[in-house]
C-alpha cells in the first residue's frame, strides 16, 4: 500500500472544520401589542420550514447550509418571524457512494444543535419564550430529496 493510501484510512470521515452564522434575520412586526394578545391566551401557532444544501469548496471539502424559517402567529397577527442559515465547513473522508447521506444527514445532523440554540437566544433575547426546536429526521429529508429527484428524472 502506498504512503497516500495509508495516510488518507487514517482519517476521520468527518471533520468539521468550522461552523457559523451566514445569515440571520429577526422581525416583530406587532411588538408590543403582541404580547398582550399573547398574554389573553391566544398562544402563538408556530410553523417552521427546513432545507439544507452543500456546495463543494476543494476536493474533500464542502460548505453546508442548513436553513430554518420560523413563522409564529397569534391569531392572524404575526408574533414573529425568524430566518437564520447556519453554515458547516466540513472535510469529508468517504467513499462517493457514502457522499450525499453525509452532506444531507450526518452534517445537518451536528449542525443542529448549535443553529437551535441561535433560534432560542434570538427569541429570548427580542422578549419571547425560547424557541426550542423539536429534533429534525433529516434521514427523511433525505428520503424525499432523493424521491423527488427520482420523479424529476422520470418526468
Amino acid at each position: 500500500m502506498s504512503e497516500d493510501a495509508q495516510g488518507t484510512e487514517n482519517l476521520p470521515p468527518l471533520q468539521i472544520n468550522g461552523q457559523f452564522i451566514k445569515d440571520l434575520s429577526f422581525e416583530a412586526p406587532h411588538v408590543p401589542e403582541i404580547f398582550a394578545d399573547m398574554a389573553s391566551g391566544n398562544g402563538p401557532a408556530i410553523g417552521i420550514s427546513v432545507d439544507v444544501k452543500a456546495t463543494q469548496l476543494h476536493e474533500n471539502m464542502y460548505e453546508v447550509d442548513l436553513s430554518l424559517n420560523v413563522e409564529a402567529k397569534a391569531g392572524e397577527k404575526v408574533a414573529f418571524i425568524c430566518e437564520l442559515e447556519f453554515c458547516g465547513v466540513v472535510t469529508l473522508n468517504v467513499p462517493e457512494e457514502h457522499l450525499q447521506p453525509m452532506l444531507f444527514i450526518e452534517v445537518p445532523r451536528h449542525l443542529f444543535p448549535f443553529a437551535r440554540a441561535v433560534i432560542a437566544s434570538t427569541t429570548r433575547d427580542a422578549g419571547f419564550p425560547p424557541l426550542m426546536i423539536a429534533p429534525i429526521d433529516f434521514v427523511d429529508m433525505f428520503r424525499q430529496r432523493m424521491g423527488a429527484a427520482e420523479g424529476e428524472a422520470e418526468a
